[in-house]
Parts: C-alpha cells; structure tokens; sequence
C-alpha cells in the first residue's frame, strides 16, 4: 500500500515546486486511489446530452473502475445507473443502443423499465409469473447514481452525498461570464480513441500554455507572451489575448483567435474561440497508463456551420490533438525513469495551473494513503 512519504517532495515549499511523483501516473496503485476517492467522491464528466437523441437510447460508462450506464428516459431526462442485473449482477448495457421500452437482461431476462424499476423476472419462482414468497419486484430496481446535466454536458457523482452541482459549477460559470453556451451547437465529434497515456497528462497540457508555441508552431498563432493562467477554485486554465492586427495577421489554417482555456477538475474541458466556437473534451481514464478523448466542436448558431467549415475545424482539431498526444504519450513513457520519481519541476510562472490541479489530485487520494511504519 503506498504511503504518504510518496507525496514528500510535491509537498516541500521549494521554489519552483515539484509536480507529483511517477508513480501517480504509472501506479495502479495509485489509479486504484483515484478512483476510489476522486472519482468516487465527486462530479465528473461523463457524456454529451445531444447523443442520446430517443427515449431509450444508452451507454455504458466506465467511472471509477465501476460499470454504469447513461440512458435517455422516457420522460426526455438523462440519468445513470449500476451497469448491473440485480439477479447476478450481469453488466446490462454492453454498447451504444436503444432498449426501446425495457431494458432486458439477456441472461434470465430480467427487465426494467426506464426508470429502472423492476418489472420482470420470469421463471424466478418456479412458474412463468410466479415469483418466490417474500419477494417484491419494487425492491429489486436498477440502482441510480445522482447525475446532472449543465448544457450538453453529463455529469455523474457517485458519492451517497453528493456536493451541490451548483456549487461545483460556480468557478466555471464566474469565467464565462456572459456567454450564451445554449446558443451554441454541436457540428462534429472527434472520437480520438485510446491514447497511451495517463488521464492526468491530458488535462494539465490543456491546463498550462507553456507549451502551445513549442508544440504548435504549425497549428496555432498564439505567442506565449499573450497568455495569462487563471486558478479559480477547482476551475483552472488559461486565457489568451490577441490584438485585432495579430488575430487579423495569423497564418491561414491556423488558431489564432483570443481564447479561454477552462478546466473543471477532475475532467471537464472546455475552450472557446473567438468569435463563435467551443470545443469541450471528454477525457476518461481507463487504466494508469491508457486513456479514451473525444472532442466536440460547437459554432454558434448564427455562425457559418456550412460542411467546408465544419471539414475544415476538423482538420485543424485533429492536427493540434496529434500534436498533443505525441507529447502526452512521450511524458508517459518519461515516467518510467527514475529520474521522474520526484516529479520533474512546475515554472511557478507558466505552470500555477497545473501545480493547483496536482494539489486537488494529492488532497483527493491522502485519505488513503498509509501513514508510514503502519
């Protein structure tokens, strides 16, 4: 069992301060902490509301290293669920599908309904509709998960007393100000599938824009001296500035428009791009070293939303993501050196975001970290 002696040096007050140890991003382990006391106790980020179009249509999902599943209710609204028959436990949503009316095990044929009540179990008390003495199908229903959705975005907490969603969305919503995110629509997704790396190093390389004119020289034209990082709570990012002469004189292709960069930790991402874009990550662990992303790109609904344009972000999200990745994987693979054990160094100027989000991660898994000698 790792023990607290693991967090010695992020914690020393030495300037410029040490990022977490290797072992948080290669340690399952420590993934196992994660999801125990992040991901388990908190609002995460789970799903986009625009692709459960019917009543009926479903998901599975994977938060916490537990199955669950998304579904679109008869009544419009979207809820979770244990991804689990109460009969033996048999994981009940295997893909992307819509059940139609009922959600039918396909092992013993239990079905429920889609508010997850209980309202066949065939067989189970000898004959076709007898049901054993003792037993009532009220107290055997799929068992929910409280969840949330802001906008078009799903969020899922596992806590049996979960903090106020509103609360948890405040720092998000003091930064976009007046923005009419209803007014935005989704034009495409880009599923980038699974990347060789740990859930965290996606979210701190959006976080920090140390990197953005090293790494994306031929993506974007956004000096680094236009930047300014931004810790509100657990919202942390970035924002940048261009003057009308540099937005106007950035290289054909490119991204090189004024732009916020905002983070609700864990998982939730969100960029917007002047003057009628947003583009809103779904980043999931699903093991120390792997993860799943998927971006979806919004434009405004009274932005040129034609299939040239939409073609065109698409290239240009893909290329900028490409050249994310390679770093994220490299870093991964970095962490296996001994040489990371003390996790590397944070500029105290350019990388404030990340060391706040490492902050909320190590105050998250200390509940369980063993005092040493114990």
């Amino acid at each position: 069992m790792l023990d607290r002696s693991l967090l010695n040096e992020f914690d020393a007050e030495v300037p410029p301060a040490h990022g977490l140890p290797a072992e948080a991003y290669v340690s399952d382990e420590f993934m196992h902490l994660e999801n125990r006391y992040l991901f388990g106790e908190g609002w995460v980020f789970a799903g986009f509301a625009h692709q459960f179009e019917r009543a009926g249509d479903a998901r599975p999902i994977q938060l916490s290293g537990l199955p669950l599943f998304l579904l679109r209710g008869r009544d419009g609204e979207i809820g979770a669920w244990h991804n689990v028959c109460r009969h033996r436990n048999l994981k009940l949503i295997a893909s992307e599908i819509n059940c139609g009316k009922l959600i039918r095990c396909p092992y013993h044929s239990w079905s429920y309904d889609l508010s997850g009540a209980l309202i066949s179990a065939p067989y189970f008390g000898g004959a076709q509709r007898q049901l054993p003495e003792n037993f009532a199908c009220e107290d055997f229903g799929l068992v929910a998960v409280a969840c949330e959705v802001w906008q078009d975005w799903i969020f899922v907490n596992l806590s049996p007393a979960p903090q106020s969603f509103a609360d948890f969305l405040a720092p998000l919503e003091r930064q976009l100000g007046d923005l009419r995110i209803d007014e935005y629509l989704p034009v495409a997704t880009l599923d980038f599938g699974e990347i060789a790396c740990n859930w965290k190093l996606l979210m701190e390389n959006f976080i920090e824009p140390y990197h953005v004119q090293f790494v994306h020289r031929k993506t974007t034209d956004q000096p680094l001296e236009n930047h300014r990082t931004l810790v509100d709570e657990h919202c942390i990012g970035s924002a940048v500035e261009l003057g009308l002469e540099q937005a106007a004189n950035a290289r054909a292709g490119t991204l090189g428009v004024s732009s916020q960069y905002l983070t609700l930790f864990p998982n939730f991402v969100l960029g917007r791009y002047q003057p009628d874009q947003l583009g809103v990550h779904l980043n999931q662990p699903l093991s120390a070293g792997l993860s799943r992303q998927q971006r979806v790109i919004y434009l405004h609904r009274d932005a040129d939303r034609s299939d040239a344009r939409v073609a065109e972000l698409g290239t240009l999200w893909r290329g900028v993501h490409g050249e994310d990745h390679e770093m994220c994987i490299r870093l991964q693979q970095g962490r296996h050196s001994p040489l990371a054990a003390g996790g590397g160094l944070l500029s105290p100027h350019w990388e404030s975001g990340v060391r706040r989000f490492q902050e909320l991660v190590a105050a998250a898994v200390r509940p369980g970290l063993r005092t040493s000698g114990d």
